[in-house]
C-alpha cells in the first residue's frame, strides 16, 4: 500500500501541473492584440522627446514591447498580390507612368500566411529557470520571445533559367514603342563624374566662390545641405555673360565627340545653362569652334537642373582642350552646369611603348553592363560551368513581374549544412546604382573559375560557407535607368521601385518600437533586445511595403543569415548599424551594442579597397570620409528610419553593413575592369568574416538532438541570438575571452566560457541542455506514457518543497499578524 500512498498526493500535483500544461500557449493561437500607432510629430516641451511617441491603443499585459499581430513573412508575395500604396516620387521621372498593361494592386490582405509556412506563438511573459553554474535552477527575468520558428525553413525551388520570360512581363517592362537598349556612344566619356579626371584639369573664365569653383562642374556632383559652403553642386560663373567658360583639358590628344550637360544641384537655387556653344584647342590660345557647315554650332541645353542634356558634335573634333561656352541661361538664374566630356584618347606618336596596357584586371570576366535578359544568361552560364557548386533559386517578383534571382555557391547547393554560416550579398536596391549589380555578377564567374582552377582560398571558402547573391534587389528600377544608359540616367532615374517606394527607407522601423519601449516600460524585466516582431501597422492593408521588400524579409526569415552587405552607389563609404537616430536627429552617433564588430567589419572592407584606402582621393560630392577612415555610423551621416541594415540586426541574427561602392552611380562599361580590381580583394575579405567569433550547436543533452531558437547570450554585450531549426548557432565577437549562457524553454540554461582568437576560423562552443522536470512530464503526457520513478521522485520533492515554501510564509504572516496584534493592546 506505500507506493499507493505515495502516488495520490502525486496525482493531484499532476493534475495541477496538467492544468499549466494546457493552459499554455498553443501554436495555433492567435498573438496578442496589443497595437500601437506610430505618431512621427514633434513632441511637446513636457515630454522632453522630440521622437517619435508609441500610442498605445490596447493595453497588453506583457509590457510595452507587445506587438499585434506578429508576422512571419514566410513567402514572398506575388507581385500581382500586391496591397501598399506608393508615395509620391520626390524626384521627377523616377516614377513613370503605369503602362497600360502593368500589374494592379490586390485589395486582398497582405503578408498572409501561406499553407508550408512557419507559424507564431503568442508573445507571453516565460520566466526561464537559469543556473549560473547549471545546477540548481533559479527564477530570473523574464523575457518576450519573438516569432518562433515550428517547421524547417521554407525552400526556395531551383530556377530553369531555359524557360522564356513570361509574354505578359515582357510587354510590360520592354514596351515595343521604346527601345530597351541604352544609347551607344562612339567614345566614353573623359571621367569628370568619376573622378579620373582631376581638379587641376578644369579650370573657368571666373567662378563666384570656391565652393562653386570650376572642380565643381562634375556631372551629377551633388551639394550639401546648405549653399555657400566649399561643397556646392556646380560650376557657376561670377558674371552673366556669353564670355564664361568651362575648360577641361584631357592630357593627351582625344577625339571629342559628344558634351553631356547639367544644371545646377541646389535644393534652394534654379541655375542651368539654356543654350551653348564648344571649342577646341592644342594650346589654349587658338580657339577653335566647332561649325555646322558655315555656321558656328549653337547646342540645345537644359530644360531643367537635373536631367542630363546630351549634345553630339556635328564633326568629332581632334584637340587636347575643350570649352563649353553658355550663350544664354535661365532667366531668373545664373550661369551653372556640371557636364561630362565624351572622346576617344588617340595613339601617342612619342610613346615607345604605344601598346602598353592600362590599369585594369587580368580576370576574364564579362566586363559589361547586363539588363535583366543578360544577366539571365550570366547567371546561367555561371550555373553550367559549375553546376557541382552554384543553384540559382528566386526569393520572389518585382511589381512589374521580373524574377528576384538568387545565386547560391556552396559544396552543398540547396541545403543548410550543420554549422556552416550562411552569407548574403544584396545589390540594386537603388536600381540606378548599378555597379553592385555587375561586381556580384563578376564574383559569381570569379568563385567559380577559380574553384575550377584549385585556388585554395577560394575552394575553402566555398566548402566552408554557404554564400548567396541577389546582384538586382530592384529590377524594375535598373531597367528604367538601364534605358537611359550611364551618362543620360542621371542621379535619381531608377532609384526608386516602379510604384515610387524607396526601399532603403521601406523595412519595418523596429528601433522606434525598441527605443520607445525602454522609454515607456517601467518594468525592464520585460523588454528583449533581439528578435522584434514586425509591428502591426507594418502588416496592415494601407502599408507601403514594395513587393521587392516582402520577398527580401521573407528571405531573412527563412535563411539563418550570419552576415551580410548591401551594395550602394554614389559614395565611397562604409557604414554600419544604426542607421536611425534615436531622437530623430538628423545625424546623430547612434551605435549598437556590437558597435566594435561592426567597426572592424566596415574597416575590413574600406581598408582593402584601393580607392577607399588612396589618403590621396578627393571627396566624391558634399563629405570628406577621409577623416573618418572611410567608415561611419549610418546615423552619424544621416538618418535612415527602415533600413534594411538595421531591421537585420533587430529581427534576425545577421549582422550587414552598407558598402558605398564608387563616386559614381552608373559608371560606364569601361571603368568596370578598374572597379572589379578595386573591389575584388573587398569582397573576398568581408566574405571571410563570417567565420570570426564562437559557433557551436545547441543539442538536447539525452537525445542528442538540435534544439531550435535557443537563445544565446554573450555576457556584457545587449544583444543575444538564437540558434537555428536544428540547433546550431553563430555569434560574431572580436577576439577575446567570453563568459556565454544559453537558454532554451523547458531547459535548464548552461553557461560557459568560450575564447575567440585571432585566427581566421571560429571557437566551436557547443552546449548540451538538460530538460526540466516539468518539461519531461509535458513530452510524457502528450505521448501518453507512464511516468517513470525517478521523475515521480523529483515531482514528489518539488511538491514538498512547495509545500514547505508556502507553510513558511503562512506562519510568517501570522506571526506578524500577532505583533501588531500585541502592539495595538500595549
Amino acid at each position: 500500500m506505500a507506493p499507493t500512498v505515495i502516488l495520490l498526493p502525486l496525482l493531484t500535483f499532476i493534475a495541477v501541473l496538467v492544468g499549466g500544461v494546457s493552459t499554455s500557449p498553443s501554436l495555433k493561437k492567435s498573438p496578442t492584440a496589443a497595437s500601437y500607432t506610430l505618431n512621427h510629430t514633434q513632441a511637446s516641451p513636457a515630454t522632453g522627446s522630440g521622437r517619435a511617441r508609441i500610442k498605445q491603443r490596447t493595453t497588453s499585459t506583457y509590457g510595452n514591447i507587445s506587438p499585434t499581430k506578429v508576422s512571419r513573412f514566410s513567402k514572398s508575395v506575388k507581385a500581382s498580390e500586391a496591397t501598399s500604396r506608393a508615395p509620391k516620387p520626390t524626384v521627377a521621372g523616377a516614377k513613370p507612368t503605369p503602362a497600360p498593361g502593368a500589374p494592379r494592386r490586390a485589395t486582398g490582405k497582405p503578408f498572409e500566411s501561406t499553407k508550408g509556412a512557419t507559424k507564431t506563438v503568442k508573445p507571453t511573459v516565460k520566466r526561464t529557470e537559469v543556473s549560473t553554474k547549471g545546477s540548481k535552477p533559479t527564477t530570473v527575468k523574464p523575457t518576450l520571445p519573438a516569432t518562433k520558428t515550428t517547421t524547417a525553413p521554407v525552400r526556395f525551388n531551383t530556377e530553369d533559367l531555359n524557360e522564356s520570360i513570361d509574354k505578359n512581363v515582357e510587354r510590360r517592362v520592354w514596351s515595343t514603342k521604346e527601345s530597351g537598349e541604352p544609347p551607344v556612344f562612339e567614345c566614353p566619356p573623359l571621367g569628370l563624374e568619376s573622378l579620373k579626371v582631376k581638379d587641376s584639369q578644369i579650370q573657368a573664365s571666373s567662378y563666384k566662390r570656391m565652393g562653386l569653383g570650376p572642380h565643381r562642374g562634375r556631372l551629377n556632383i551633388q551639394s550639401g545641405v546648405e549653399d555657400g559652403d566649399i561643397y556646392d553642386g556646380a560650376w557657376c560663373a561670377r558674371y552673366k555673360d556669353q564670355n564664361q567658360w568651362l575648360q577641361i583639358d584631357a592630357k593627351k590628344l582625344t577625339r571629342f565627340t559628344a558634351v553631356i550637360l547639367q544644371g545646377r544641384s541646389s535644393i534652394w537655387s534654379l541655375d542651368y545653362v539654356e543654350t551653348f556653344k564648344v571649342q577646341v584647342s592644342n594650346d589654349t590660345i587658338k580657339w577653335k569652334p566647332c561649325m555646322n557647315g558655315t555656321e558656328e554650332t549653337v547646342f540645345e541645353g537644359n530644360k531643367d537642373s537635373e536631367t542630363p542634356v546630351l549634345a553630339i558634335l556635328p564633326k568629332p573634333a581632334v584637340a587636347q582642350y575643350i570649352r563649353i561656352n553658355p550663350q544664354t541661361w535661365f532667366k531668373n538664374g545664373t550661369i551653372c552646369l556640371r557636364a561630362e566630356i565624351m572622346g576617344c584618347e588617340l595613339p601617342d606618336p612619342n610613346n615607345i611603348y604605344p601598346w602598353q596596357a592600362e590599369e585594369g584586371t587580368k580576370d576574364k570576366l564579362d566586363f559589361r553592363h547586363h539588363n535583366y535578359k543578360e544577366m539571365r544568361k550570366l547567371m546561367k552560364s555561371v550555373n553550367e560551368m559549375c553546376p557541382d557548386i552554384t543553384r540559382i533559386y528566386s526569393i520572389g517578383k518585382s511589381y512589374m513581374g521580373l524574377k528576384l534571382y538568387v545565386m547560391e555557391i556552396s559544396d552543398n547547393p540547396g541545403k543548410h549544412e550543420l554549422g556552416e554560416p550562411e552569407f548574403r550579398y544584396v545589390a540594386g536596391m537603388h536600381g540606378n546604382e548599378v555597379l553592385g549589380r555587375e561586381l556580384l555578377l563578376n564574383l559569381m564567374e570569379y568563385i567559380c573559375q577559380e574553384y575550377k582552377r584549385g585556388n585554395q582560398r577560394i575552394v575553402q571558402l566555398v566548402k566552408e560557407t554557404r554564400i548567396h547573391l541577389l546582384p538586382s534587389m530592384n529590377p524594375d528600377g535598373y531597367e528604367m535607368a538601364y534605358k537611359k544608359g550611364s551618362e543620360l540616367a542621371g542621379w535619381a532615374l531608377g532609384r526608386y521601385s516602379y510604384e515610387g517606394i524607396d526601399m532603403n527607407h521601406n523595412f519595418a522601423d523596429l528601433n522606434t518600437v525598441m527605443w520607445d519601449a525602454i522609454e515607456l516600460e517601467t518594468d525592464k524585466s520585460k523588454l528583449i533586445n533581439h528578435y522584434f516582431p514586425i509591428p502591426e501597422y507594418y502588416t496592415s492593408e494601407d502599408a507601403m511595403v514594395a513587393s521587392e521588400t516582402r520577398a527580401v524579409i521573407s528571405w531573412m526569415q527563412n535563411i539563418p543569415f550570419v552576415l551580410s552587405a548591401n551594395l550602394h552607389g554614389g559614395e565611397l563609404v562604409v557604414t554600419y548599424p544604426f542607421d536611425m537616430t534615436k531622437d530623430w536627429a538628423p545625424k546623430e552617433h547612434t551605435p549598437t551594442p556590437d558597435e566594435s564588430f561592426f567597426r572592424w567589419l566596415a574597416t575590413v572592407y574600406a581598408s582593402t579597397n584601393h580607392v577607399m584606402s588612396n589618403p590621396d582621393r578627393r571627396p566624391c560630392h558634399n563629405e570628406d570620409f577621409l577623416r573618418y577612415n572611410n567608415i561611419i555610423n549610418g546615423a552619424n551621416w544621416h538618418t535612415v528610419p527602415g533600413s534594411m541594415n538595421d531591421f537585420s540586426y533587430l529581427h534576425t541574427n545577421c549582422f550587414e553593413v552598407t558598402v558605398e561602392l564608387s563616386c559614381d552611380k552608373f559608371p560606364h562599361a569601361d571603368e568596370l575592369p578598374i572597379e572589379w580590381e578595386n573591389n575584388k580583394e573587398s569582397l573576398l575579405v568581408y566574405m571571410e568574416q563570417v567565420h570570426r567569433g564562437i559557433k557551436g550547436v545547441v543539442k538536447d543533452k539525452d537525445t542528442e538532438t538540435g534544439i531550435a531558437d535557443a537563445i544565446i547570450k554573450v555576457d556584457d554585450i545587449d544583444h543575444h541570438i538564437r540558434s537555428a531549426f536544428d540547433g546550431d548557432f553563430w555569434r560574431l565577437l572580436n577576439p577575446g575571452d567570453y563568459d556565454v549562457t544559453v537558454t532554451a524553454e523547458g531547459y535548464f540554461p548552461a553557461t560557459r566560457s568560450c575564447r575567440v582568437e585571432y585566427e581566421h576560423y571560429p571557437t566551436i562552443c557547443d552546449f548540451h541542455l538538460t530538460k526540466t522536470p516539468k518539461q519531461r512530464l509535458r513530452e510524457i503526457l502528450a505521448k501518453g506514457g507512464k511516468i517513470p520513478k525517478d521523475l515521480q521522485l523529483r515531482l514528489r520533492q518539488l511538491r514538498i518543497r512547495k509545500l514547505r515554501a508556502s507553510t513558511k510564509l503562512i506562519n510568517q504572516r501570522r506571526a506578524s499578524q500577532q505583533r501588531r496584534a500585541r502592539g495595538a493592546l500595549n
